[in-house]
């Protein structure tokens, strides 16, 4: 068996979704809405069912779907993609980043990760022979620093590997953040791997900046997107990969050698979307920011302390204030969830090493009712504790 995964722990997710199951919680772990998405779209998808292609697809996703894909993204960021050279569709994020990663690493390449991060990427990079080199953020605002840059980046770099939006912080990149990684990919001839999936999940009308929009990185950068987030279809699995042509062209192999294709009706039915009227995606944050304010505020009553999100589906409570300062993020939650009934994710399950321990992520994207339920038990359980 390969160690990579032999060796790999039972995923944070899993344990949590296990305990909330044998308490009967309020799952605030796993990041995904309770609503069933826009209507519209999961019809296109069931007509196209019905009376459209149900073989294999192009390999590099419909031209209809790679055509809006463009189109979307010259209409939100001004950015213009040769849709036939620079565009692919993928089954999902986590395959196009698969698959960027064995395109780009050879054995012994180093690859610069910011931790805290999504939990497919440290086993992805190793997969692909690469080696991690880690750059910590902290909170409460989880800033790139200088320092850590200059001690992680040399000779050996090849990729980085970059999340923006970042889960599990809910944060954004300030610009100087981006330029200032940019200078360094520059100066050491790199390829950034960007996981932008959460691009249209912002609020406080922030707006975001993608890599591949950074002049010195246009051809530079692998952006990925997720229709599953911009949908709230997360059982969709239907990513875009955008990148110049001479990149594109070997992330495609990779693709081309994983899982091929997507299925078609997903594929129109996303077209359609990604083409509806900015009333589509402006109400979307503004209901994702309703229900962050509502439990927001909620936990702050509690007397927990909340760190800012500014995207995401996610708020994180900082435990060194306050009655549990002290207690680890995983010790709060698993005590959360076997007494409050409310499932959690502490967030030093997304460091590799020097782990944040005081941290601990609960998921808004759900209906008032399920929010305030939480809220109902937690108020309870500060009761008691």
């Amino acid at each position: 068996m390969n160690p990579i995964f032999a060796q790999t722990a039972t995923s944070v997710f899993e344990t949590m979704s296990r305990l909330a199951r044998q308490f009967d919680a309020v799952n605030l772990g796993q990041g995904f809405p309770d609503d069933p998405g826009p209507q519209d779209v999961r019809q296109k998808a069931a007509d196209a069912v019905m009376t459209g292609w149900n073989q294999y697809p192009p390999m590099m996703g419909i031209p209809e779907l790679r055509q809006s894909i463009a189109r979307h993204y010259k209409r939100f960021h001004q950015l213009d993609l040769d849709w036939e050279n620079e565009v692919m569709v993928t089954s999902g994020a986590t395959e196009a980043l698969a698959g960027a990663l064995l395109a780009l690493i050879e054995p012994g390449d180093e690859v610069v990760l910011f931790q805290p991060m999504y939990d497919a990427y440290l086993p992805l990079v190793k997969r692909a022979g690469g080696i991690p080199r880690f750059v910590t953020l902290r909170p409460p605002h989880w800033r790139i620093d200088e320092e850590q840059l200059r001690a992680v980046f040399n000779k050996k770099t090849r990729v980085v590997l970059l999340n923006n939006p970042l889960n599990p912080t809910g944060s954004v990149f300030l610009r100087e953040d981006l330029d200032l990684l940019a200078r360094y990919v520059v100066e050491h001839d790199c390829i950034v791997v960007c996981d932008e999936v959460w691009e249209h999940v912002l609020f406080d009308d922030i707006e975001h900046t993608p890599l591949l929009t950074l002049p010195s990185l246009r051809n530079r950068v692998v952006k990925i997107g997720s229709a599953g987030k911009i949908f709230s279809l997360t059982g969709w699995k239907v990513g875009f990969v955008c990148a110049a042509p001479e990149i594109l062209r070997v992330v495609a192999k990779a693709h081309q050698y994983v899982t091929f294709t997507t299925p078609p009706n997903l594929q129109a039915a996303v077209a359609y979307g990604l083409d509806k009227d900015d009333g589509y995606f402006v109400g979307s944050r503004r209901d994702f920011q309703a229900a962050r304010d509502r439990f927001a505020a909620g936990l702050e009553k509690l007397g927990l302390s909340v760190l800012p999100s500014s995207a995401t589906y996610f708020l994180n409570v900082d435990l060194t204030k306050g009655r549990f300062a002290g207690m680890t993020d995983n010790a709060f939650s698993i005590r959360l969830v076997e007494e409050a009934r409310v499932a959690s994710i502490p967030v030093s399950a997304f460091y590799a090493e020097e782990s944040v321990t005081s941290v601990v992520r609960f998921c808004f994207a759900k209906k008032f009712e399920t929010l305030d339920e939480a809220l109902k038990r937690l108020d309870a359980f500060m009761a008691r504790a």
